[in-house]
């Protein structure tokens, strides 16, 4: 099985700004986005979308698998990681007490009271398990912490880890399953 994943290109959110569940629109035209994607995944040789592409429902991720492939199933289980009392507030507004809390038990804490880190995966993964069963190939397109959970569930390594690896706006993310066990074809491509 094949199982790409795109992260949302860049969108128009102040720098510094937590904006998780936050609806914000993409910085460039939506369609010379997806022309761009399907040239370097066509040189990248990925596998061809086959069932439309899969999307967390806010618009940065809905709107470019509309336009690479037509038909997108969306589902709000691949939306964001909700940050509750922090969307739409700059970074260094936070009392820093709350974000040392938070960083001192990255997996269960939520003093912005919205999800956990584990409450994220556990939505995420339930994605994965009732959507990918059965199938050659799976496009998705959402975002950085949707991607780094699902890597570091296909990789079974800890998701502190996955947490802290770069992944730019619109890179493109490659699994392959291989006799039972996920590969990286390619990250942050």
């Amino acid at each position: 099985m094949d199982f790409v994943l795109i992260r949302h290109p860049e969108v128009i959110v102040d720098t510094g700004v937590c904006y998780g569940q936050t609806d914000v629109p993409l910085q460039r035209d939506v369609r010379d986005l997806a022309s761009a994607l399907n040239a370097r995944m066509t040189a990248l040789n990925v596998p061809a979308c086959i069932d439309g592409w899969h999307a967390s429902p806010l618009q940065r991720c809905a709107s470019l698998a509309h336009e690479l492939g037509g038909h997108a199933h969306i589902d709000a289980r691949l939306g964001e990681m909700n940050f509750g009392a922090w969307e739409g507030r700059a970074w260094d507004s936070i009392d820093r007490a709350l974000i040392d809390a938070w960083a001192g038990d990255i997996e269960h804490a939520c003093p912005h009271g919205g999800e956990s880190l584990a409450q994220f995966a556990h939505r995420v993964i339930a994605w994965f398990d009732a959507t990918c069963i059965d199938q050659r190939a799976v496009h998705v397109v959402a975002h950085a912490g949707v991607v780094r959970v699902l890597a570091a569930h296909l990789l079974g390594i800890a998701r502190e880890s996955a947490l802290q690896w770069p992944l730019d706006f619109g890179a493109i993310v490659w699994f392959r399953r291989v006799r039972g066990q996920w590969l990286i074809v390619r990250w942050n491509a």
